[in-house]
């Protein structure tokens, strides 16, 4: 038995570290351990209910745009202005938050992962009209490689030629993540951090010149998503098909949905959302509505206190730092006492499976050209597969909801900070389903919790000992060279983790 301790993952966002036992070639056992503790659900304790919009987008600065959403929408919910939110609001809310899943999809597959299977060497000594990719060349002979290396690297497929072009359109993913970033800012004033969404709706009234820049590079992104983005990714994808079939993970996944077609019906249902929420069984192929009240946060393994244990709207965030078995500030969060994952493979199935038809559309046409199954987008390539179609989805969405801004017209409701209440705040984020909870007391903020996509993937074990999705999607893996684990890292990169959510 070698054990293997890869500390830290490299090119995710926050600190993981991840350790494996391998025997024989294959992982028999796998621990995911978030190696910060933040505790910002604590500092909003005692603070003005307004406040955490502004606050708890300080979780992360790759997807601040959904945390101000979850939590403008748990405000909406404690301020009972749920349904009085304007159309202007609703619809910037939710250019905003499709500009930051742009963002962060583009990011992840170019900046992250795409590195894994693209090889720098390739690029060496051909003759190339492309400036940018010829000043790359010029960077990578003096720079010892970077920012390619360090990493765990040798399965290197693609060959020059698409090597050449992905290292292209890696250069041009940088202007793109510029242009989604000056989206959210159109209407949200900067990005990260945007300060336009808050309880009532939006900051800004929509006039012709926003509109017209925000359609502008809409556009562009557009052209960039379908030219080179999803052919990118297939290519890829079929080149290590194999990949299909590796970091399978758990069978079961969860989805609130996101992107509101209309005002708040005064439930949490999916049915008005772009993209539609539920939860996938065991079988596969049945969904069935999220019931809320059944989701736990679990500490057995993680360094919290008996207070942490429980329901979002139960549980207290209290470190305790010498626990013995903890080995993770990443909570365990379970749906009917299991884990599930999420983001876009679990979002991507869940619409499929419900009749999105946008949804039915271009998976059904990603799967058909990479040679894929609907099961089989719960792996390494189906989850990047699944981020680059929910990718060009989201743009479609975002067309029709800008030809919809009315301008001029009001944005954002009047209301007022009630004495007591409790809410709930569910979205969407790009790394998977969000949930704010948040109780009000004397006009404070008495209780607050987050329960964010990679606390669900990348948990430790619960009470009964069972791994969270990453750590099994890690388990029976077989790793080439222990010395050199590329596969684990893969898998783990294919999440997408975002350990300064996971331990906020």
């Amino acid at each position: 038995m070698k054990q293997v301790s890869i500390d830290p993952i490299t090119r995710i966002e926050g600190h993981l570290k991840i350790e494996l036992d391998i025997d024989s070639g294959l992982v028999k056992s796998a621990q995911s351990s978030g190696t910060l503790f933040r505790g910002l659900e604590e500092m909003l304790r005692g603070r003005d209910p307004r406040d955490a919009q502004r606050i708890t987008q300080r979780v992360c600065g790759v997807c601040p745009a959904a945390h101000a959403i979850a939590s403008a929408q748990a405000l909406d919910d404690t301020f009972g202005i749920q349904r009085k939110i304007p159309p202007n609001g609703r619809l910037e809310r939710n250019l905003m938050l499709g500009g930051n899943f742009i963002h962060s999809h583009v990011l992840h597959f170019y900046h992250l992962s795409a590195l894994d299977y693209l090889n720098p060497h390739d690029l060496e000594g051909l003759e190339l009209e492309d400036v940018k990719i010829r000043d790359l060349q010029s960077y990578l002979k003096s720079s010892d490689g970077a920012p390619f290396t360090p990493e765990y690297s040798g399965d290197y497929r693609l060959g020059n030629g698409i090597s050449a072009a992905l290292a292209g359109d890696y250069l041009e993913a940088l202007d793109v993540r510029k242009k989604a970033h000056q989206m959210v800012s159109i209407f949200g004033g900067k990005m990260p951090h945007n300060m336009g969404t808050v309880a009532g709706g939006t900051t800004r009234k929509p006039d012709i010149d926003s509109i017209t820049k925000f359609t502008s590079r809409l556009e562009e992104i557009k052209e960039f998503v379908e030219d080179r983005y999803i052919p990118g990714v297939i290519e890829v994808a079929r080149t290590y098909d194999d990949y299909f079939e590796m970091g399978k993970g758990v069978p079961n996944f969860i989805e609130y949905g996101g992107f509101y077609l209309k005002e708040f019906g005064g439930s949490h249902s999916s049915t008005s959302k772009g993209l539609k929420g539920g939860v996938v069984s065991e079988d596969g192929n049945s969904v069935r509505e999220v019931d809320l009240s059944r989701i736990t946060e679990v500490i057995e393994h993680s360094w919290y206190g008996d207070e942490a244990r429980g329901h979002p709207t139960e549980t207290k965030t209290t470190p305790a730092v010498n626990k013995e078995g903890g080995y993770s500030w990443v909570k365990a969060p379970r749906y009917k006492g299991k884990p599930h994952e999420v983001g876009p493979a679990a979002r991507m199935k869940i619409n499929y499976l419900k009749g999105n038809d946008l949804v039915e559309r271009e998976l059904g046409n990603a799967m058909k050209e990479a040679g894929v199954e609907l099961d089989q987008l719960n792996s390494v390539m189906g989850r990047h597969l699944c981020r680059a179609v929910e990718c060009k989805c989201i743009v479609s969405m975002m067309e029709g909801w800008v030809e919809k801004l009315e301008p001029g017209e009001p944005s954002c409701a009047n209301y007022e900070v009630p004495e007591e209440g409790k809410g709930v705040g569910l979205a969407s984020a790009p790394r998977g389903t969000l949930g704010h909870w948040i109780k009000i007391e004397n006009s404070r903020i008495s209780n607050y919790q987050l329960v964010v996509p990679t606390t669900w993937n990348a948990s430790p074990r619960d009470e009964q000992g069972t791994p969270g999705p990453m750590e099994q999607a890690l388990i029976g893996t077989e790793i080439d060279d222990p010395d050199n684990p590329l596969e684990a890292a893969r898998i783990v990169r294919s999440f997408d983790p975002c350990m300064a959510c996971a331990v906020h």
